[in-house]
This record gives C-alpha cells, structure tokens and sequence, in this order.
C-alpha cells in the first residue's frame, strides 16, 4: 500500500469536507499528530478507526486503501487487490513480531544463565548469591512470559484434524506441550487434541 497517496487522499478529503486536522481527530477520539502522521504518509490508520475515518470523509474502506475514488467496474478488482496487500503487510507483521519473540526468549535465557554462573563461580557471599539466583529466575520467567505472549497473539495455530485456524488463550498456550511454535492442544472447533502448527495468517 502506497502510504504517501492514502495520505494525501485523506488530507484532500478532510478539506473538501471543510475539516481541520484537530477537528477530524476529536471525531475519531484521537491527537491531531496522529491525523497528521497519516497525512504525511508515515502511517496508516488502525483499523479501529477505519469506518468512522471513512464515514466522516464520505470514502469507502477500498477507497482509503487504494488512495483514490474507484471506478464502480473496477471496485471488486481493487478490493481483492487490497485484500491480498492486507495479508502479505499480517504475515510480514508476524513474522517480524516472531523475531522479536526470538530474541526476547533466548536473550532472557542467555541472561538467565549468565546470571546463574556468576553467582556459582565468582560470588561468595551468600546474600548476594540467593539474590543473583532470584534475579536470573524473575527475568528468564519475565522474557519467557513476554515471549509466549507474542506468540500466543500473533498468527494463528491450525487443529491438524479439522483445519480450523484460531488465536488460543495465554493460558493455553502456557501450559501445552510443545516441540518449537507446535504445541499440543485442543482445538476449539472440533474440540480434538492434536499437534497444532503455528501459521502467518489465515
């Protein structure tokens, strides 16, 4: 999506509905730096605030994507267009996202026992010993929790008996059993247990 264009169409709209940054945004419940960003191509609106934005500029959500007034024939064409762009900028989110995961649960246990070496071999006194032990087991399970948090809410895991695609709860995702992103859980669809694989999108 070409952010600079659906910037400068939302800009060209709100004037034509005679609107001010500061105005458009007490509408939408937002800062005006926030409109502000759209409209200087450094950002697309959340999708919480896509209909509203689109009603108060009298534009469809396609049109908003696309950045321009679609032609009435080539309105299912630029609406599948969108969808696809939609879903490549979600599997490049999670992937990103899945990243960060990465580096945030091997970090933590990197630290972890680090952490736990020191305090082994070069610390001597006993007080500062227990509080090395406490401190490495409070950040290992802070990244751990961060890190499954991330993958818990971004992607989708798909049952591997009825293929239903769907985000399980934190605690789901805690206490499964797992080989990497698989993990063993039962499917809220068919209500079967099985080794569900982590997916980018649906």
């Amino acid at each position: 999506m070409n952010q600079e264009k659906i910037g400068a169409f939302i800009a060209r709209r709100r004037k034509e509905k005679k609107l001010t940054q500061a105005k458009l945004a007490s509408y939408l419940g937002i800062t005006d730096r926030a409109v502000s960003k759209w409209e200087r191509g450094k950002g697309l609106p959340d999708p919480v605030y896509m209909l509203e934005l689109c009603r108060l500029l009298d534009i469809s959500v396609n049109e908003l994507l696309t950045g321009e007034f679609i032609e009435e024939t080539k309105y299912q064409q630029k609406a599948e267009d969108n969808l696809l762009i939609m879903a490549k900028q979600e599997v490049k989110q999670t992937k990103k996202m899945f990243f960060y995961e990465n580096v945030i649960g091997i970090g933590s246990t990197i630290i972890f026992a680090i952490l736990i070496f020191m305090s082994v071999y070069f610390v001597e006194n006993g007080g500062i010993k227990i509080l090395l032990f406490i401190f490495a087991f409070l950040f290992l399970i802070t990244g751990v929790s961060i890190a499954l948090k991330i993958e818990t809410e971004e992607g989708y895991y798909e049952c591997q008996k009825c293929h239903h695609k769907y985000i399980p709860s934190y605690r789901q995702v805690y206490f499964a059993m797992h080989i990497g992103r698989t993990r063993y859980m039962k499917c809220p669809h068919c209500q079967k247990r099985s080794w569900q694989k982590k997916i980018y999108s649906k």
